[in-house]
């Protein structure tokens, strides 16, 4: 199964530099989004996945972190 995990930043730079961490980690851009106006980062991942990039998000302290099932 996939999921899309999302993490809720109070800032800009927190979001940003947790997008720039898991480009270099290796994930493809496509599977990222950025909202800058909502300091969200959202990751389409498979369940396999989901702790490592639950762990990169964690490290630049988000207000949440939510995941739920992908939807087409």
């Amino acid at each position: 199964m996939t999921q899309t995990v999302t993490a809720a930043y109070g800032s800009a730079d927190k979001a940003i530099n947790a997008y720039d961490e898991l480009i270099s980690e290796g994930y493809p851009r496509e599977k990222l989004y950025l909202d800058r106006d909502t300091h969200e980062v959202k990751v389409i991942v498979p369940d396999t996945s989901k702790p490592e990039v639950e762990e990169i998000l964690a490290r630049h302290e988000p207000d949440e972190i939510l995941a739920r099932p992908y939807k087409d």
